[in-house]
């Protein structure tokens, strides 16, 4: 979907809809005013009734207004503009374009609010593009009436005072962005049917060829040559073979840093012989989610010709119950030539990881950030919009913290302390792949943590934030591609 720029007037838009902001304060901004007086004051006794308050991400419609171009006007609440934040305005766009979605070949105009306090035009705008592009794509990828739709045309409506220069930069950038969040929701959303460790490979290759990323797949005898033991036998239960996708970006030079983005890419997880039951298995699709959202990143990483070097990873199985599935009380040699005896087959996906983390080191990370659906106790911890973060370095930590920040994207770091080792230890291997029934979201990145060669490094618990349990006013149930926004603020600030 194209997203254009116009600095015309809000009340001589031609559009089906015309989305516009409305503080929570006695003062509107001039184009707010002009459209009121063009309503004969409308908005004005919808104010004085309490029927248009301003509040955050609050909705009114108009649903005829025949003194303007537009056939219907959506009025969303921005709140208190001193207190507008990069998250509270995504989640009003947000919410104002997934209320129109629902019909197709729509025009859409989005007002940019003349009352942002702190936040840049250039952010605002960002974001609206981003909103416009992720807000009218369902999770319905298979079926045959789809409940949102794409809009027909999209502009964004500019103060005449914007840097005409600078909105386009940020326009172009935020729908890059959305486009990269859409991908990686998609890729998760797809049943596993559709999306196993080969054909995420193939989308992998089609997606780099188009945008000029470099990638390379690695089939399951190139990993057994690589010495990837701990991986491949979680992906010996299946008949999918495994694959690792490596995607480099080297656009900063020879003396520049290398960052390595890690993703887990489980396709399917039964859980193994230790099987998860039903409920616990039934969106056990997204537990690809950390590959997907990788893929997402270096996309949007190369399509905005970042001047950094970046190499995302993705370690991709399915852990499934077939007659030669890893066993309870296995001995399995990771890639370093770490022993680990097998506790529970259902913890898997630091058995994945770990080998891909310690082929990034030996490959040239001075950085590196993983990402996985890793830990039910994560989302115990957190909740289902928090992500957990985990480091070995803690100013690596802060850069990462600061990137999901200034994207308003929630992580909050938990512990590493050394006496979480214990937990792991094995009476006949190196250590165990689990460390017991507390603290199991520290003890699993206690575990990566074995593999990164005191390389800076961040884990990322992403499994209650990527994958929504429902629908909100904001966001679609199913996959949010969240992350994939502070994985590019990352590179960027690299």
């Amino acid at each position: 979907m194209e997203v254009k720029l116009t600095t015309a007037h809000a009340r001589e838009i031609d559009a089906d809809w015309l989305v516009i902001g409305v503080p929570e304060t006695s003062e509107w901004g001039t184009e707010l005013t002009a459209l009121d007086d063009a309503l004969g004051e409308q908005l004005s006794r919808l104010r004085e009734a309490g029927d248009l308050t301003g509040k955050l991400a609050e909705l009114l419609t108009i649903p005829d207004t025949p003194a303007l171009n537009t056939r219907r006007l959506l009025l969303v609440g921005t709140g208190q503009p001193n207190d507008l934040t990069v998250a509270k305005w995504e989640k009003t766009a947000m919410t104002a374009v997934r209320q129109i979605s629902s019909k197709r070949d729509l025009r859409i105009a989005f007002c940019v609010p003349e009352q942002l306090g702190t936040l840049s035009n250039e952010r605002a705008i960002e974001t609206i593009a981003t909103a416009l592009i992720v807000g009218s794509r369902g999770q319905d990828v298979c079926k045959t009436e789809r409940s949102r739709y794409s809009f027909l045309a999209a502009q964004i409506v500019l103060s005449p005072n914007n840097d005409a220069a600078l909105a386009t930069q940020a326009a172009e950038r935020g729908r890059i962005i959305g486009e990269a969040i859409n991908l990686t929701r998609e890729l998760i959303n797809l049943p596993p049917q559709d999306i196993y460790p080969e054909t995420f490979a193939a989308r992998a290759q089609q997606e780099a060829a188009a945008c000029g990323l470099t990638c390379q797949v690695f089939d399951e005898k190139q990993l057994e040559a690589e010495r990837f033991g701990s991986m491949l036998a979680v992906a010996k239960g299946s008949d999918r073979p495994a694959r690792m996708v490596v995607l480099e970006h080297l656009r900063g030079g020879p003396n520049a840093p290398t960052l390595a983005l890690v993703g887990k890419g489980v396709t399917f997880d039964s859980g193994g012989l230790s099987i998860k039951p039903t409920d616990g298995m039934l969106t056990m699709k997204c537990d690809m989610a950390g590959a997907a959202t990788v893929l997402g990143a270096m996309i949007a990483i190369a399509r905005l010709r970042l001047p950094v070097n970046v190499i995302g990873y993705a370690g991709l199985v399915e852990n499934m119950l077939g007659s030669k599935a890893y066993k309870l009380g296995d001995v399995l040699t990771a890639r370093n030539g770490v022993t680990i005896e097998v506790h529970n087959t259902d913890a898997e996906g630091r058995l994945v990881l770990n080998d891909v983390l310690s082929y990034a080191v030996d490959h040239g990370a001075d950085r590196m950030i993983d990402l996985a659906t890793l830990t039910g106790a994560c989302v115990v911890a957190l909740g289902e919009d928090v992500a957990g973060a985990f480091t070995n370095n803690q100013t690596w930590c802060d850069q990462v913290l600061a990137a999901a920040k200034a994207q308003g994207e929630d992580l909050w770091q938990l512990p590493m302390f050394d006496f979480y080792n214990d937990l792991l230890k094995s009476d006949v291997a190196d250590c165990k792949n689990i460390g017991g029934r507390w603290g199991g979201a520290i003890t699993a990145a206690k575990f990566l943590e074995k593999f990164v060669s005191g390389k800076p490094w961040v884990h990322l618990d992403i499994a209650g934030p990527a994958f929504a349990s429902s629908n909100k006013g904001h966001r679609e149930g199913g996959a949010t591609g969240c992350y994939v926004r502070t994985l590019i603020e990352v590179a960027e600030k690299s």
